[in-house]
């Protein structure tokens, strides 16, 4: 199942995608739901919207905190001339950082470097502490495609990486959350990222250091994760930096495809893309 939240000329909505290679009767559609399905029990309202009618938005209200995982794939970390550190490496993006599909990817004033890290996404669906590896499955609402967007220059001067990922608009996400998939369906994926056109990433989830439930067990053990929080699993190598005027694309085998565009105009991202709830 997709869910996705979108707007069509109102507030933001939630609902379920259908897509023709589902083999329902409505392709290209959004069943609309009462509510936020992370948050609460729902149902469908009977009303269908044409998915090309509407706009995406992120697929999660990041109401508490976007979990980043650092050099998680062996290449990644070669190719920046670091080593796989020996327990998982984690940072936070704030909540401002979030915006979804179509949205601007905004050059921060202070850098000259901003790179792309196409990743896989874990969304949670319940409050969590201390979970065991054999029951992460449990805690986990659904998945969607990230890009951990990077400073690359603010991150190596800065020794810290708050400004390098955290800034606004460093989180990209969505087209939407699929759910109902198993562990082992998502353990060996396919992630390519491209831009304008050309592949930059070509990798797979296979090739994660520490697996997707050694992640939930790590970050759970030193922070209650809560419903809708999410967790970016780590980028393969080929990661490589945008420029204004330039178009990425992260698709990730049975998930969906992530695309965004890049700018260097801030005032016009912040009057005409930012979603009114990302920050509620």
């Amino acid at each position: 199942m997709r869910i996705a939240r979108f707007a069509a000329g109102g507030d933001p909505q939630f609902g379920i995608v259908e897509l023709a290679e589902d083999g329902g009767r409505h392709p290209g559609t959004v069943s609309v739901l009462t509510g936020d399905p992370i948050a609460m029990p729902v149902q469908l309202t009977g009303e269908r919207q044409e998915l090309a009618a509407v706009r995406l938005l992120a697929p999660v209200i990041p109401r508490s905190k976007v979990v980043g995982v650092g050099r998680n794939y062996a290449a990644h970390a070669a190719e920046l001339g670091n080593e796989v550190p020996t327990t998982p490496l984690t940072f936070y993006k704030p909540n401002t950082s979030v915006v979804g599909p179509g949205d601007a990817i905004v050059y921060p004033r202070a850098s000259h470097e901003v790179s792309f890290e196409g990743e896989l996404a874990v969304v949670i669906g319940r409050i969590c502490k201390e979970v065991p590896e054999s029951r992460a499955a449990e805690v986990i609402f659904g998945y969607t495609v990230a890009n951990d967007v990077t400073a690359r220059d603010l991150q190596k001067s800065d020794g810290q990486w708050a400004r390098a990922k955290g800034s606004d608009t460093f989180c990209p996400l969505g087209p939407w959350i699929t759910t109902h998939q198993s562990l082992d369906e998502v353990a060996d994926l396919s992630i390519r990222t491209t831009l304008d056109g050309d592949l930059r990433q070509d990798g797979r989830t296979s090739a994660m250091v520490n697996s997707i439930p050694a992640l939930i067990a790590y970050i759970s053990s030193y922070t209650t994760l809560l419903p809708g929080d999410v967790i970016l699993t780590g980028t393969p190598e080929g990661v490589g930096a945008m420029l204004p005027g330039q178009q990425v694309s992260i698709e990730i085998e049975g998930i969906g495809t992530l695309t965004n565009h890049v700018t260097s105009d801030a005032d016009d991202h912040a009057d005409s893309t930012r979603d009114p709830e990302a920050t509620s």
